[in-house]
């Protein structure tokens, strides 16, 4: 195995060299981002990682949960796959109000299909209300559960609630933004 391997002569370096070079990268990085306005509708439910929260939805084709969006575009990236948009149209009726755990199933199975794990996540949610303190372990909950095809014990989810201060969509409370960035290894 090269990384047992004894480097003494500048023939050893280019062993290595060559073997990496004639290998894949043994890591992936994902980024994936959201946004939705919130619902005219008062009607609409707010769901976010999954958790229904007390307060107006936000407008969208799915169920508009920008969490499991933005999570679900960040795997999708990681292993180089069109984005959700691309996979899963908004023009499509069978999209219509669906639930959007079942796109970030997807996105898991792909992953899982092409042999990788999912190591570490770091979901951001920005949104100047509703307080989403409260929620946070319930949706790192259900993502878990999502993604358990893809885990191991090691895997870490860090979702983190910021707010607009005043600035901006997210800042006069008009939108909630979700940016996701995780890592993905060979198993």
């Amino acid at each position: 195995h090269i990384e047992n391997r004894k480097v003494t002569t500048k023939n050893d370096i280019d062993i290595i060299l060559a073997t990496l070079n004639n290998s894949q990268a043994m890591f992936r990085v994902g980024s994936g981002y959201d946004i939705h306005p919130f619902s005219k509708d008062e009607s609409r439910r707010l769901i976010l990682g999954g958790v229904e929260i007390d307060h107006i939805g936000l407008e969208g084709h799915s169920d508009s949960d920008a969490v499991a969006h933005s999570l679900t575009d960040a795997l999708l990236s990681a292993i180089g796959a069109p984005d959700l948009g691309t996979l899963f149209p908004a023009n499509k009726q069978e999209n219509k109000d669906t639930d959007s755990f079942v796109f970030l199933e997807a996105a898991v199975k792909m992953v899982s299909e092409k042999g990788l794990e999912i190591s570490n996540a770091t979901i951001i949610i920005n949104a100047q209300e509703p307080k989403l303190v409260s929620h946070l372990e319930a949706m790192k909950q259900n993502i878990l559960v999502v993604l358990k095809p893809i885990s191991n014990e090691n895997t870490q989810i860090s979702i983190t609630p910021k707010h607009g201060e005043g600035i901006g969509e997210i800042g006069r409370a008009e939108a909630i933004a979700v940016y996701a960035t995780l890592l993905l290894s060979y198993v």
